[in-house]
């Protein structure tokens, strides 16, 4: 793997690590807010007009329903598994016209697949809830939540809260890595694009809708090894050059 993409797995996978012990100490919040793209969006797409959606088999074949839900999965994603794991009900995707009254207090899913840090990733996919877009409709729900509870209950209710945020994997794989010579491919060399990755990064999470929050960091998963062949189906070059790309990447030292 090369240093570069070794740094970014091991600060994402350290802090997520931190988070992660944190979390039986705000078991008790009352609601979870997602962020991110695929491996957590759990239906938001399904409102959209994208190529990028889980609304037909396999997809959601060992959900309780067995139907697709616009989870990018067979079943329970993890946003489910970690609100099973606080004794919570799922929270519902924030484009879904459920999301009203009691159930904003559970807290929103405003996650999106095809999405990455940077807002020219995955534009192939066109209409996609890019991370600008996710934070603000968070400041419109606790808009909404303020109606609802008032805004000092509203402002307390997102302190408490756990904010899970998934993001990384779709800059490289559909971005730097989506066509042979992409544009990023040709402005920046690999360790000095995940340098760029990880400043663009530092700015999301220093937003002020997210300060007050205790946030549970996803890693980068080992893009190398992911299935990514069927997002290709469009473009007309030897499919085999993506993976080859990022497996080379990962072998050097």
């Amino acid at each position: 793997m090369h240093p570069s993409l070794l740094l970014l797995l091991l600060l994402c996978s350290l802090v997520c690590f931190l988070a992660l012990g944190t979390l039986c100490a705000v078991s008790d919040a009352r609601a979870f807010f997602i962020f991110g793209d695929s491996l957590v969006d759990n239906g938001n797409n399904n409102y959209l007009a994208t190529t990028a959606r889980a609304d037909a088999p396999p997809y959601g074949i060992d959900y309780p329903t067995h139907r697709p839900t616009g989870r990018f999965s067979n079943g329970l994603n993890i946003p489910d598994i970690i609100s099973e794991y606080l004794g919570a009900e799922s929270t519902l995707p924030y484009l879904s016209p459920e999301l009203q009254g009691e159930k904003l207090l559970v807290g929103a899913n405003f996650a999106s697949a095809g999405i990455g840090i940077l807002n020219d990733t995955g534009i192939q996919f066109v209409n996609i809830i890019r991370i600008s877009r996710q934070l603000l409709y968070f400041e419109e729900y606790q808009e909404r939540v303020s109606a609802l509870l008032g805004e000092d209950q509203a402002k307390k209710l997102v302190n408490q809260a756990l904010v899970l945020i998934t993001l990384g994997g779709n800059d490289f794989v559909n971005n730097y890595y989506l066509v042979p010579y992409s544009v990023r491919s040709r402005e920046f060399a690999l360790p000095d694009y995940v340098q760029f990755i990880i400043f663009e990064y530092k700015k999301i999470l220093t937003v002020r809708s997210l300060t007050g929050t205790s946030i549970i960091f996803q890693h980068l998963k080992s893009v190398g090894r992911t299935c990514v062949l069927p997002s290709l189906s469009s473009f007309k070059f030897d499919r085999s050059y993506l993976v080859d790309s990022i497996n080379s990447s990962e072998k050097k030292n």
